[in-house]
């Protein structure tokens, strides 16, 4: 019974261990993907965070970058720029990717496999993006922001745990 038992505990160990997160882009099929970042955007008012997630692609990677918004005419539009925790920085162009659902706005920016295998070696320090849309009284916050990996707004200096997100440990499990 006691064996039984035990190799019911570890088959349930090793699903939830093996289970991913997926991405699909407007329809398309799954892609393996990463976790679903909360990323600190202190400028962006509204709700002061960005949703980042990475997944792998047969052509290298697609990036998903998604805010709260209070209108469905707001998108995050034009370039980007991904800056790694080395330095380097990974410009993106705009392709016109984005959709909107249930009052947030998401795009999509595609990854060479070279820039991929920077991302696999790299955390993500920030990814800099362009808010656009209607400005009306009351409406969304537009202009350029910057999404950081942090985990909290707040820490204080005695405080030893992990701030940041370990983005290039995902990317290389994908």
């Amino acid at each position: 019974m006691n064996l039984k038992l035990s190799l019911l505990i570890i088959l349930l160990i090793s699903t939830f261990a093996n289970a991913q997160e997926t991405m699909s882009i407007k329809g398309s099929k799954p892609y393996p993907a990463t976790q679903d970042y909360t990323f600190i955007c202190e400028k962006y008012v509204y709700t002061g965070e960005a949703n980042v997630q990475i997944a792998k692609t047969e052509k290298g990677g697609v990036l998903k970058i998604s805010i709260q918004t209070t209108n469905d005419k707001t998108r995050i539009s034009g370039g980007l720029y991904v800056d790694l925790a080395n330095g380097d920085v990974i410009p993106c162009v705009d392709k016109n990717s984005n959709e909107t659902i249930e009052g947030k706005t998401s795009s999509y920016y595609y990854f060479t496999p070279a820039e991929m295998i920077k991302l696999k070696k790299n955390d993500i320090k920030g990814i800099r993006f362009i808010v656009k849309g209607n400005t009306a009284t009351f409406g969304d916050q537009t202009g350029y922001f910057t999404a950081s990996n942090k985990m909290s707004y707040f820490s204080t200096a005695f405080d030893k745990s992990k701030k940041t997100f370990d983005t290039a440990a995902a990317i290389s499990a994908l």
